[in-house]
């Protein structure tokens, strides 16, 4: 199965249909961000795809082994056994992609394996695809792939969906982080890091979407721009010197817009 699509950074026009879908206002952007923030913290520092341009996934082997009813679980018990670890993210897609093939040699097609990963900027179970908003995960994974504005569209259809929008819409964090990361959501302090991100993002620093795209061409070209955060850190100045060095651009670390250009351009992004 073919994982790598048009990887488009998120655009207004994504992050305003997702608010509308939440009954959100454009004022209250913050929100949403800070559920971004905090669910793509540990996993995609802040962005959707993969260096690579695949969408960010972790693979749950306990959801593989009720999806396939322990028929793998003595000939693949890496990938489907009781709960553990994740293992390391260099080696998810390689357990997706060997899923993938056990399914295919017992006629079972692509949606179990799809459904025991996580998918994208708010890690979309697979098995949610259709209280996302899709007739099936790969329908889901095939529109992820090519940006995240379906991402958070699909995140913003399963809130909708699970009555979480309205936690959000009363900033109850600690019924929203119950509701999405689960009755033991306490133990990671996932409420108490949700408030502390709208915080912060509500007071005045949200993400710029423009430099938060130049930050991932610069990820797909191997600049290493840090956090995707739409913030102009350090090592996203580094990031763009080093760009602009080799695109033959006048030095700087600042994004203007013969550099944003050539950026969006070279990593085939839409400016």
């Amino acid at each position: 199965m073919e994982f790598i699509g048009k990887r488009q950074p998120l655009s207004s026009t994504g992050l305003g249909l997702a608010l509308g879908h939440l009954g959100l206002q454009p004022a209250e952007a913050a929100v949403i961000w800070a559920v971004v923030d905090v669910e793509t913290s540990g996993v995609t520092q802040g962005c959707g795809f993969r260096v690579d341009g695949r969408p960010q996934i972790l693979f749950e082997r306990h959801i593989f082994r009720r999806e396939t009813q322990g028929r793998f679980n003595q000939t693949a018990p890496h990938l489907s056994g009781p709960q553990g670890g994740y293992g390391s993210l260099a080696t998810q897609y390689a357990k997706l992609e060997e899923a993938l093939a056990l399914c295919a040699t017992q006629g079972l097609g692509p949606e179990p394996a799809l459904h025991s990963a996580s998918w994208g900027l708010g890690q979309i179970m697979g098995f949610n695809a259709r209280l996302a908003g899709f007739d099936s995960a790969e329908a889901m994974v095939q529109a992820m792939r090519d940006g995240e504005d379906a991402q958070i569209l699909a995140m913003a259809g399963f809130l909708r969906s699970q009555n979480l929008h309205k936690a959000l819409l009363r900033r109850d964090w600690a019924a929203f982080a119950r509701g999405y990361n689960g009755p033991a959501y306490a133990q990671n302090q996932y409420d108490v890091k949700l408030e502390q991100a709208y915080v912060r993002l509500a007071s005045g620093s949200l993400p710029n979407l423009q430099l938060r795209a130049a930050q991932m061409a610069l990820l797909y070209l191997g600049f290493s721009p840090g956090k995707i955060d739409g913030v102009i850190g350090q090592r996203t100045r580094n990031a763009l010197n080093s760009f602009r060095l080799q695109a033959g651009l006048p030095p700087g670390s600042d994004l203007d817009g013969p550099c944003y250009i050539a950026l969006c351009k070279k990593a085939g992004l839409q400016p």
